[in-house]
């Protein structure tokens, strides 16, 4: 039921929401489904609550950070956009460094929970990610954006925020890019030899959602739209209408996951023949 709800809001994301070029107006659309997601997250919980603990864990850490890191953002993209100087580039741009300043001050604050996080550890997850250790925990959260007693635990805000954070340093370099290209240092400047894509467009479609399942990018916090572009530089290609690929994708009658099983064959045929 809750990955139900999950796939349902990535769908929403990407269809209603991360396609809007205005910021404003991107902002205030994430903030309506993120918040609709949470509400039907929450009487998800209410009526059927968890079986077992390590269910409960998954949600808290896994699950309702999804949306509510969504909610954090959008609500702090909002907040900049509001807030920051309506004319004069070199304002705007000490503004926006002045963002990126305090986003420091908060990895710093919180440096001990985000290594815990950021290196995989689980040893803790009984005391972050459940609600009966929510007033004993080692680290301490300082904020609260969305708080309802039995739907939280003591820190899976704090983790949704981070992820949060990640996504609001790419947007602010993005800000200041625009304001004043080649102040933020990309990907451009190193030199590495012209690749082309050969495959077809679809497989790597495939291969750009897979990496955005794993979440392995930006520690999970890379859209499909960040990870898309990556590519399109990278492999000097233009990819169009990803998600209708993406949905044509899953509706395969046989196997969906085509390109990933053949290079899994691939791989093995190598590595078999390098072997012998």
């Amino acid at each position: 039921m809750f990955t139900t709800e999950i796939q349902h809001f990535h769908q929403l994301l990407h269809t209603q929401v991360l396609e809007l070029m205005d910021p404003l107006k991107k902002a205030n659309a994430g903030i309506e489904i993120a918040n609709d997601s949470l509400s039907k997250l929450k009487e998800i919980v209410e009526q059927e609550d968890f079986e077992t603990v390590p269910e409960e864990i998954n949600f808290f850490k896994n699950i309702k950070p999804c949306p509510m890191s969504y909610l954090i953002y959008f609500s702090e993209m909002r907040s900049c956009e509001s807030r920051k100087p309506k004319a004069g580039k070199r304002f705007q741009i000490h503004f926006f460094e002045k963002e990126l300043r305090k986003i420091n001050k908060f990895f710093y604050r919180n440096n001990d929970f985000v290594q815990y996080m950021e290196q995989g550890h689980s040893y803790m997850d009984h005391q972050l990610f459940t609600r009966n250790h929510r007033k004993n925990f080692p680290f301490t959260p300082t904020i609260n954006y969305y708080q309802y007693p039995e739907f939280s635990s003591s820190h899976d805000m704090l983790w949704a925020k981070i992820q949060a954070m990640y996504r609001l340093i790419h947007y602010i370099r993005e800000a200041i890019e625009s304001l004043k290209p080649g102040t933020v240092e990309t990907f451009s400047t190193h030199k590495h030899p012209i690749l082309l894509w050969s495959g077809s467009k679809t497989a790597l479609v495939e291969l750009i959602y897979a990496l955005f399942a794993a979440g392995d990018l930006n520690h999970g916090t890379a859209e499909i739209s960040t990870i898309t572009h990556a590519f399109e530089d990278f492999f000097n290609i233009k990819l169009d209408n990803n998600y209708k690929t993406y949905s044509e994708i899953k509706a395969r009658k046989s196997t969906r996951a085509k390109y990933l099983e053949a290079l899994i064959v691939a791989l093995e045929a190598k590595m078999n023949k390098d072997d012998e």
